[in-house]
């Protein structure tokens, strides 16, 4: 890592934590402590017995350290320990499937070719299920891959989730997103009925988009759920008021990313219905304020983006 980058990620920790200590909701300090989840006999079971782990005996996955913004993943105290809810989630699956973790952080860029040449067993790393990307991977999804809408904490706002809820409407948007896509197919339809136009508004940066909001030169904001979700756990200045599957108008999921064909996918998916029925899924998405966007089980493989 580079040393601006560094001194970046230690700023950003220190100011999530003097904010954590203040937010019940999530406490940064706290969620350093990992949760542990049993061995699944079952899980176990179905490892193949000709998969060679890249690391034996360990469970070897790639992770995003603030390549995305938390809670997916940042440093601990020590700026050495990996956490976040994507670590969380691969604690969960190696400890149902008997092994060790080891934790790489990993580029975007990297954890495909990383994968398909078995540097990593996995990639966690808020990957969405697509028909594309199922030709070279299997997938064990762990999450709903929503976009929300957030206002602020005392807006009078109290649900934006269809077409007409937008009408009129000054909205934070990321420019070329499929958040925006979807505000213009709503924006088309709304204007085909006569109904006022909503006006698309953009930031560039997070503190711009905090600033507008508060200030109320915009009326919400629209994005991933994850992050915005986490925020609003973190300083209870926003509120969601409404979420929008991120394949709109299809569901989309996020998963385990896999290489295609070594059968690990079977154990891994077990391994997480095995952390949902024994709670400690859900524990996890909790405090890391994800818990809109849980799952019932796990599947293998479902429609993605594109099918």
């Amino acid at each position: 890592m580079m040393l601006s980058t560094k001194i970046t990620a230690i700023a950003a920790l220190l100011s999530f934590s003097i904010i954590a200590q203040a937010a019940p909701g999530i406490d940064l300090v706290a969620n350093e402590t990992p949760v542990d989840a049993p061995k699944s006999a079952e899980a176990i079971a179905k490892i193949p017995a000709n998969y060679q782990f890249v690391e034996p005996g360990t469970f070897t996955v790639a992770v995003t350290v603030f390549g995305s913004a938390p809670p997916f993943g940042l440093y601990a105290r020590d700026n050495k320990t990996i956490i976040g809810s994507e670590a969380d989630i691969a604690r969960l699956i190696a400890d149902g499937l008997g092994l060790k973790l080891k934790l790489v952080p990993a580029s975007w860029e990297d954890w495909p070719l990383g994968v398909t040449s078995r540097k990593y067993d996995a990639a966690i790393y808020n990957i969405t299920v697509t028909k594309e990307r199922k030709t070279k991977f299997d997938f064990a999804t762990y999450r709903q891959d929503n976009v929300a809408f957030y206002v602020k904490s005392d807006s009078k706002i109290t649900s934006i989730k269809s077409a007409p809820d937008i009408a009129g409407k000054r909205i934070l948007v990321g420019s070329g997103t499929n958040q925006e896509a979807i505000l213009l197919a709503w924006d088309k339809e709304n204007r085909a009925k006569g109904l006022a136009p909503f006006q698309p508004l953009y930031v560039p940066d997070d503190a711009g988009i905090i600033l507008a909001l508060q200030s109320g030169r915009a009326d919400a904001t629209f994005g991933p759920n994850v992050t915005a979700a986490y925020k609003a756990k973190l300083n209870g200045k926003t509120k969601l008021v409404g979420t929008v599957p991120g394949g709109w108008p299809k569901t989309a999921d996020i998963a385990v990313t896999l290489k295609k064909g070594t059968g690990l996918v079977d154990a891994v998916q077990t391994s997480l219905n095995s952390a949902i029925a024994n709670g400690t899924y859900l524990q996890v998405l909790d405090r890391w304020g994800e818990e809109s966007e849980k799952i019932s089980h796990s599947e293998i493989n479902p429609p993605g983006l594109g099918d």
